[in-house]
């Protein structure tokens, strides 16, 4: 992963369909930099056309996404550029750590940050996550089991969490 607060590169905007609906990706020569739910971002448009760097990241994060939709990917490959304080990227890199078809509570996530009476902080830094669907912020949920916040809605979360089969273990540790 790379970090950078003030990187000043050029991003690449595209808007692409997906079985969750339009999503916008921005990527930059490193990685891709943002993945997120239309009503998320504000109205962006490129400067320029694409690299042909950019335009292979474009195509392969469609490609992963397509994959993952059908049920075939697990684990995303894409390189990234996350851009946040080195609080938000850590943050976002412990919901990377999070296996496919498995959940964390906020309380989990803070002490994976060794933040651990930072819970409050880690859902901010969730709300921040630039990169929908691949760091998987979907997969973090409240200490009690219940779906809680999320940047395409709690509809979308729920899908996402079926897809992976993670809802169904959540709701068994609840009935448990």
């Amino acid at each position: 992963m790379l970090f950078s607060i003030a990187a000043m590169d050029p991003l690449y905007y595209t808007e692409v369909e997906s079985p969750v609906g339009k999503l916008v990706i921005a990527v930059s020569e490193r990685g891709l930099v943002k993945l997120e739910f239309p009503q998320r971002t504000n109205a962006v448009t490129s400067v320029g056309s694409p690299s042909p760097a950019q335009r292979k990241l474009v195509k392969e994060c469609e490609q992963q996404l397509s994959e993952y939709f059908a049920g075939q990917r697990r684990e995303f490959t894409v390189p990234l550029d996350l851009r946040g304080t080195p609080f938000q990227v850590a943050c976002w890199n412990a919901l990377l750590a999070i296996p496919y078809g498995e959940t964390r509570s906020y309380a989990e996530i803070a002490r994976a940050v060794k933040r651990p009476q930072g819970f409050r902080a880690v859902g901010l830094a969730n709300n921040r996550n630039p990169v929908a669907i691949i760091v998987p912020c979907h997969r973090v949920i409240a200490s009690d089991g219940t779906l809680c916040g999320y940047g395409g809605g709690l509809d979308l979360k729920r899908r996402l969490l079926e897809l992976e089969g993670a809802l169904a273990v959540a709701q068994s540790v609840l009935i448990a």
